[in-house]
């Protein structure tokens, strides 16, 4: 593995019957930094509000100490000491899986406690690491010895790791599947997927395992369910063009940048779209208008997406912020639904912005909204990078 390559993250949830809030959480995070990216499915015993705060503990935990590299025995040791323990049973109150993703290094370390075994993919056959155990023993107020299973591997491209709750597993249990779903069915399940659909998202199988699981329930399920997918793949690039250069010399430059880069293609400004028209020798036409808050996109050879700028900007910024992640996402035709599209769609994002200041937008009188340029781009590149976990770079001229 390597920097051309993508690590894509995704998962999806659906609650217990009549729950309004998941017992198992899902947490992930990139560390540009570090060429790293980490992820743990915790599963909190029972379900509800009681379940989902001990697994967003386990989880918040394992997180944070996973950054600060402790070894799998000290970090079981941590998260062992913080959880409280069932009295009737002497068991831990979650269960947890931790993915940690060295992209640098080419390695993928993986720490499972009680979930079920995590599947990884090379293709769409199964690959079987050496798992190994780590021992944790309590003292003598808390008695619990305990299991748990660590791998590593060096990834490949079009690898998957699909790692899950117990609720898919025992999904149909007495619903007319004896032993439940299982992890052999859950393995059959996955490989049909990627035989028949070799490119399929992290998003859209995590997604497609679920409701499958829910299904087998006969839509009533008895358990949280929870699918995190991880996907290692070729990386989709867009840049995002927007404002015009501080040094008007630089305008050639500045448009060839754009033309040169091997990706999707977006401009959003009025007047960067004129310097871009004008160095290109390329026609701009206007396209009929889906947005009635924004002014129509417009239409130029050789690039994706023509927009106005920083009403359009803000819209997307919004809109990012505002999509529940465990959702399908449906987009409108507008300007602002269109470039949310195509920057989720894509994994790295190259972000040129030009820093002349444009007078029209530099009144203080307007609305809040409308920031200068370059605060609004922070706060998109915020967005992108956290909540969706993309690789945004900002290059500015």
């Amino acid at each position: 593995m390597n920097d051309n390559y993508h690590t894509e993250v995704a998962h999806f949830q659906i609650n217990h019957e009549g729950e309004k809030i998941c017992g198992d959480v899902f947490l992930s995070k990139r560390v540009p930094e570090e060429n790293r990216v980490l992820c743990v499915l915790s599963d909190g015993m029972g379900h509800g509000v009681r379940a989902n705060v001990l697994a967003t503990l386990t989880a918040t935990i394992s997180l944070n100490f996973s950054l600060e590299h402790k070894e799998a025995d000290v970090l079981a040791e941590i998260i062992m000491k913080a959880l409280p323990v069932c009295s009737d049973r002497n068991i831990s109150y979650a269960t947890y899986t931790i993915v940690d993703i060295s992209i640098e290094n080419d390695v993928v370390s993986i720490l499972e406690f009680d979930n079920p075994q995590t599947l990884i993919l090379r293709g769409n056959r199964i690959y079987e690491p050496e798992w190994t155990h780590v021992q944790y023993e309590g003292d003598d107020k808390d008695k619990r010895v305990m299991d748990l299973k660590k791998c590593s591997f060096v990834p490949q491209i079009e690898d998957r790791i699909v790692c899950y709750s117990d609720g898919i597993t025992q999904s149909g249990l007495g619903k007319g599947l004896t032993m439940g779903w299982g992890r052999n069915n859950v393995i059959k399940f996955v490989r049909e997927i990627i035989e028949t659909t070799p490119t399929v998202s992290a998003a859209d199988l995590a997604e497609r395992v679920v409701k499958h699981a829910a299904a087998n329930d006969l839509y009533t399920p008895k358990d949280d369910l929870t699918c995190g997918v991880v996907y290692f793949r070729e990386a989709r690039k867009a840049m995002l063009c927007t404002g015009p250069p501080f040094n008007p010399e630089k305008d050639k430059e500045f448009a060839n940048k754009l033309i040169d880069f091997d990706g999707i293609k977006i401009v959003s400004g009025a007047t960067t779209t004129e310097i871009i028209s004008r160095e290109l020798g390329r026609t701009v036409t206007n396209e009929e208008r889906f947005d009635p808050t924004l002014p129509q996109s417009s239409k130029m050879d050789g690039i994706d997406l023509v927009t106005e700028g920083v009403l359009t900007l803000s819209k997307v910024t919004h809109i990012l912020n505002n999509i529940n992640l465990t959702s399908h996402i449906q987009f409108g035709r507008g300007p602002a639904d269109q470039m949310c599209k195509l920057l989720l769609d894509t994994d790295e994002i190259h972000v040129l912005v030009g820093t002349k200041i444009n007078e029209n937008h530099h009144d203080p009188n307007l609305p809040v909204e409308i920031e200068i340029r370059k605060h609004l781009i922070q706060r998109l590149t915020k967005v992108l990078s956290e909540k969706f976990m993309k690789v945004v770079n900002i290059e500015y001229m």
